[in-house]
């Protein structure tokens, strides 16, 4: 029997994901159609013999997140459930601090999933792999290929090619360590939470000796409880022979910006030819031109002279006016687009109006699509006191009005523009 986690952090984080997130909790932000977190749910359900996904973070169990729980758990047919954090607790504290909610039925086995990456989730493939390499107690870890000077930003992972046992760990280090990074999901057995407990045990000791550092413990980072799998966990593992690394050639990409997330989109659309081809749109006579991989929801309306994609995923009870020409772009529920309106890189808010003749464009942060192993950069907001052009943002109920033109901005919600706009955060 086998369990998943997957940990959905929590309001403090996803700063990066402003103003998107003041609406609805990052996990449950749409990508290519559906919350990204479904998609993390939807591959452990697939998985034979898993027998409950758990979900946990600290949020305040909110309105949104339990309607979609109860709605998940009713399209999955598994038991779903949430587990709030009474605060910040870091990857290896948040289940370490549940380890008897997952370890309750017995699991051989539980995966752990970040919420915040996409991926083509190799579940089936790691466990398969586990029964290969190691013995019953290994743990592994999904690891793919960056570039020699992305890979800083990530977990690197030195194994030995033939065993591919890890032989060491060391987390964004500041010179090159190796190629493989860290994907964020990873293959536990209960035997882990004795790792974790040592390091529970050793930061009370540190707590005791240095009792003042308790006095911080405002931020959650001096608590004997926080913990975090890759930097406490993983480094110590390494070289232990308990830990595996199982190199994945799908798709992968970390969602921690705006941007990040049509890129996402990009991947899961793609990958929906394969697995769910009924979510993507076909050009029908008297509908919309679709050019590559759309998704529309069923209740947007769409006039038939519009021309969609590639890579763009309509929300629903949106209204696409004549001429409108969409590209690269996720438009949130409720959003209207007026007649010859230009929409290209950018991520349109809930509810937000865009005027005829206007032209609402951003910067793709694309990797580099010449290199097979390049990954998004994480962008910094501003650079040289400049906002770096980005992917044009706008908040929920922005009212742009007609045939201006707005480029590489944010837009926060409830904002009425009354001319066009360039590299600015509209507050």
């Amino acid at each position: 029997m086998l369990k998943a986690v997957i940990l959905i952090g929590g309001p403090q984080k996803g700063t990066r994901f402003r103003p998107l997130s003041f609406e609805v909790p990052k996990p449950l932000f749409p990508v290519a159609g559906v919350p990204m977190v479904q998609h993390h749910i939807e591959a452990c359900a697939k998985v034979p013999g898993m027998k409950e996904i758990l979900l946990m973070g600290f949020y305040q169990p909110h309105e949104a997140l339990s309607r979609f729980l109860v709605s998940a758990q009713h399209e999955f047919k598994i038991p779903i459930r949430y587990l709030q954090e009474y605060a910040a607790l870091g990857t290896g504290g948040g289940i370490y601090h549940f380890r008897d909610q997952i370890l309750s039925g017995g699991p051989e086995a539980f995966f752990v999933l970040n919420a915040d990456v996409c991926s083509e989730f190799p579940l089936q493939e790691m466990l398969d792999f586990r029964q290969q390499h190691g013995d019953m107690h290994s743990f592994v870890i999904l690891g793919t290929t960056a570039n020699r000077t992305q890979a800083l930003n990530y977990g690197c992972i030195v194994a030995n090619a033939d065993t591919h046992e890890v032989l060491h760990y060391v987390e964004k280090p500041s010179t090159f360590v190796s190629e493989i990074i860290n994907c964020g999901i990873y293959l536990f057995t209960p035997t882990i939470f004795q790792h974790i407990g040592n390091v529970f045990q050793r930061n009370q000791q540190e707590l005791v000796l240095c009792p003042y550092l308790g006095e911080e413990s405002s931020n959650g980072w001096h608590r004997a409880e926080a913990i975090r799998l890759e930097q406490d966990v993983f480094t110590a593992l390494a070289g232990s022979g308990k830990l595996y690394v199982y190199k994945t050639d799908g798709f992968w990409s970390q969602i921690k910006s705006a941007g990040s997330a049509i890129y996402a989109s990009r991947l899961y659309l793609n990958q929906y030819s394969q697995c769910h081809p009924e979510r993507l749109a076909q050009n029908k006579p008297g509908g919309p031109i679709i050019r590559g991989n759309v998704y529309i929801h069923p209740t947007a309306s769409i006039d038939s002279s519009a021309v969609l994609g590639p890579n763009v995923s309509i929300g629903k009870g949106v209204t696409v006016g004549a001429g409108v020409r969409v590209r690269e772009s996720i438009v949130l529920h409720g959003a209207s687009l007026h007649d010859h309106t230009c929409v290209l890189n950018t991520i349109v808010g809930w509810d937000s109006t865009i005027g005829r003749w206007a032209r609402v464009e951003g910067t793709p942060s694309d990797p580099n699509p010449n290199d097979p192993y390049a990954k998004i950069d994480s962008e910094t907001l501003f650079r040289d006191g400049q906002l770096t052009p980005s992917i044009t943002i706008l908040g929920c109920s922005v009212t742009i009005p007609a045939e201006v033109v707005i480029l590489n901005s944010i837009v926060l919600p409830h904002k009425e523009l009354s001319r066009s706009y360039k590299n600015q955060i509209i507050l």
